[in-house]
């Protein structure tokens, strides 16, 4: 029988991902992801794991690229400035398609900007904050209970499309406590590695040949030392040795973007309330989307039809569920706590006929839904602006 749990965001993160199989954490601190490193201390080795408390965020990044190829389910976490220094190692990963997760629990910035004060401003670092083409796979929960369940989910995607997977929050969700029921063994699905007893003695393993070109997500990982194989940032062939080719790079770095773009249907994980009908469509996520869904339950007591999405998976962006919703309605509000990162991708889906209003806010404060709700009001006036 489950358990009803009173946890902090940061715990549920911590835990989550010991029971996804996570044994390693390498880490340094950082507010306000430091309750992070600090149940992964205590918990880490109950479980036969390894926490190491690293010298910086770069080390802690190569760390558990390292430890992942050495067959051992890895995390680290950090918030906006720390984030920024890994961005190097997030790219390493994946051009050598290594599974790893990245927490980042953001703060107000730019630099180090208010360490206790949340913010949403890593969106687009998360997505392009490595350098050339690639692909990436970042969640957003809105509750405690839902940074358990995704963190789960955030290591089943690293391990299944063999990549980096971005886990974002901000400090009100890391810092605050809510109760939830915690899921018992049969409701969690737990992405696991080749056993060594699967593999075949004589079987060459070429860690990156996509199982079917056409579908092209990448075999299973071996650990090293199971199976013979070569590691490298450079541009390489199937087996991971090096090769200045045109052809090969072209069909490498397409494969690296086209593995996830490709089935960013599959990927994502989105909620919904009070679509259907809606005739203005609030898009909002993680933290202002609690907001966002008090103002949407206000305007409908107005008799106004809005309705609220909300992207659980922020990159790959929910596309195809998005221009349905798009197609139908008569305005959209985005609100995020920021100056509109979220912002671009969606009004790149807008047609120009459309009502569109902004609701950001960079201050360190959460976004209220009474702010929210005066959007809903304007924008059903038929008054719109752009902040």
């Amino acid at each position: 029988m489950s358990e009803t749990v009173l946890m902090q965001g940061d715990e549920a993160v911590a835990l989550g991902a010991i029971r996804a199989g996570c044994r390693f954490y390498a880490g340094y601190p950082i507010t306000p992801a430091s309750e992070i490193a600090e149940v992964m201390a205590r918990e880490l080795p109950k479980v036969g794991g390894v926490f190491i408390q690293m010298e910086d965020e770069i080390a802690s990044a190569a760390a558990i690229i390292g430890a992942s190829l050495a067959g051992v389910k890895s995390m680290t976490a950090t918030s906006g400035p720390g984030f920024s220094l890994m961005q190097e190692a997030i790219g390493y990963a994946i051009m050598t398609e290594t599974p790893t997760v990245f927490v980042d629990v953001m703060r107000g910035g730019p630099s180090t900007g208010m360490p206790t004060k949340p913010s949403q401003g890593d969106i687009m670092q998360a997505r392009w904050g490595t350098h050339g083409d690639h692909s990436i796979i970042a969640l957003y929960p809105s509750t405690v209970q839902e940074a358990y369940k995704y963190i789960i989910t955030a290591f089943n995607l690293a391990e299944k499309y063999r990549t980096p997977v971005v886990f974002l929050m901000d400090e009100i969700l890391g810092h605050m406590r809510e109760n939830f029921r915690m899921p018992s063994d049969n409701e969690i699905f737990v992405f696991n590695r080749l056993k060594e007893e699967q593999i075949k003695e004589e079987e060459v393993f070429l860690p990156y040949e996509p199982e079917e070109y056409a579908e092209p997500t990448p075999s299973p990982l071996v650990e090293m030392g199971k199976a013979r194989f070569h590691v490298s940032g450079l541009i390489h062939d199937e087996a991971g040795f090096p090769m200045a080719n045109p052809d090969v790079a072209e069909r490498l770095i397409r494969r690296l973007v086209e593995k996830i773009r490709l089935h960013a249907d599959e990927i994502a994980i989105y909620d919904e309330y009070l679509t259907e009908d809606a005739d203005i469509l609030v898009i909002s996520y993680g933290i202002t989307a609690r907001s966002a869904m008090r103002a949407v339950k206000i305007a409908r007591n107005d008799r106004i039809r809005a309705g609220l999405f909300r992207p659980i998976t922020i990159w790959p962006v929910p596309r195809t569920r998005l221009k349905e919703l798009l197609s139908r309605v008569d305005a959209v509000i985005i609100a995020e706590m920021n100056l509109g990162q979220y912002a671009h991708e969606i009004i790149g889906m807008i047609r120009d006929d459309k009502k569109v209003k902004l609701v950001t806010k960079v201050s360190g404060e959460l976004i209220t839904p009474q702010e929210i709700l005066d959007a809903i009001t304007e924008v059903q006036s038929g008054i719109v602006g752009y902040y």
